[in-house]
């Protein structure tokens, strides 16, 4: 893998995303701030960031800026994240 790949890569697969955000969402649809995921501020960031780019994946991504600390994801300010239960049509 070549050092541009390996920065874009995400470091948590999107089964696990998806899995993570199922066990704290409860149920998909549901808001979930950022900082439940556990995850430092720069991971947190380009993680989301880097499946926001890509359109097959970001297409179940909703990104809220509500209470919450903030997070720039794609130059946006973003403190939630829900997913759409058509994401597994793709895991």
């Amino acid at each position: 893998m070549t050092s541009e790949a390996t920065r874009l890569a995400p470091m948590l697969p999107l089964r696990q995303l998806v899995d993570r955000y199922r066990a704290l969402a409860g149920d998909f649809g549901t808001p979930v701030p950022l900082t439940a995921f556990n995850l430092s501020r720069s991971e947190t960031e380009q993680l989301f960031s880097s499946y926001d780019e890509d359109y097959h994946i970001s297409r179940f991504f909703h990104f809220d800026d509500l209470d919450g600390m903030t997070f720039t994801i794609n130059a946006e300010p973003v403190t939630h994240v829900a997913l759409d239960a058509e994401i597994e049509s793709i895991l």
